[in-house]
């Protein structure tokens, strides 16, 4: 049984981990400070002896004895990291050098949640772990984009300083069960106004594609580049390689639904990526992973989900 820290844990990726890491037998402690995250994701596990919620914002440095980190702290959504970008870059770099720290005292490993949003609007397709991105490191998405590369750079320079043992993931478009209603990405958006016979807005002609996948072949895959030997650091993207538009997803989900809903047209946002698809080459190499868990499938349980919740 390990000590773990999953900072960011009553987010929607992170109350998924806790979830697994409890059932491997692990003593979890999930850090948040709310601003995505919510206590109602994680109440049913407040009763878990094995389970501590920490309410601390990982801008700030705090002492843990921990034998693992999972660092997921930080917006995940355009609409969530825009609100406040300022806060979006300190979680990022500042989250990372705390983390870090903790690591570097306790002799732990850590796990960076980065993002395909490192490679920017790509001009490779499909994006390989060595394209080094197309980044506006002045435009709006630019707290995001930025503050997780240099959280990346960080990592590296505290292995190469430090000896720390470090891992990196590269997450693409996930979608799943607790997400949050007002989260603003595509999948939620669109399940959302279809339960509920909105007009199912698209940014665009709808032309733009995104690769999706399951949270919990997401959670598979961090657990088991976790797991790797030391010399592994990554960064691994971590993602679905079958690619969809943005106009199919919302017809996909109009028929899944049942839904009224209509579809229109909106002007794209700056700086939104034409095309987003993984390259998982060294993922099947390194880690024996790859997505289980097709569109479908996928879509229906989050649809279960919101229907329950809405």
């Amino acid at each position: 049984m390990s000590r773990i820290l999953v900072t960011g844990g009553a987010g929607f990726v992170g109350n998924h981990l806790c979830r697994k890491l409890l059932k491997e037998g692990h003593e979890v402690l999930c850090l948040d400070n709310f601003f995505t995250g919510s206590k109602n994701n994680i109440l049913d596990l407040l009763g878990n002896s094995y389970f501590e919620l920490i309410r601390h914002d990982i801008q700030t440095p705090i002492l843990l004895e921990v034998d693992e980190i999972y660092n997921l702290a930080c917006p995940a959504s355009p609409e969530s990291y825009q609100y406040d970008p300022v806060a979006t870059t300190r979680t990022s770099v500042l989250g990372a050098i705390n983390v870090l720290d903790i690591a570097k005292k306790c002799n732990a490993k850590v796990l960076q949640a980065s993002t395909s949003e490192i490679y920017g609007d790509p001009k490779v397709h499909p994006q390989t772990e060595d394209y080094r991105g197309n980044v506006n490191t002045i435009g709006i998405r630019a707290c995001y984009d930025e503050g997780k590369r240099c959280a990346e750079t960080l990592f590296f320079d505290y292995k190469r300083q430090y000896d720390i043992n470090i891992k990196i993931i590269r997450i693409f478009n996930t979608y799943g069960p607790y997400m949050s209603i007002n989260d603003g990405r595509v999948i939620s958006n669109f399940i959302v106004q279809a339960l509920q016979n909105k007009d199912i807005t698209i940014y665009g002609e709808g032309n733009q594609t995104r690769s999706f996948q399951y949270i919990d072949d997401l959670i598979d895959a961090m657990i088991i580049t976790m797991s790797k030997d030391k010399e592994f650091s990554g960064p691994v993207n971590i993602g679905n390689p079958i690619e969809f538009s943005i106009l199919d997803i919302a017809k996909k989900i109009i028929k899944l639904t049942n839904s009224s809903s209509k579809l229109i047209f909106l002007p794209l946002p700056a700086d939104d990526p034409t095309q987003r698809q993984p390259n998982i080459d060294l993922a099947k190499k390194e880690l024996n992973w790859e997505p289980k868990i097709m569109l479908d499938d996928g879509l229906k349980k989050t649809i279960d989900y919101f229907k329950r919740i809405i």
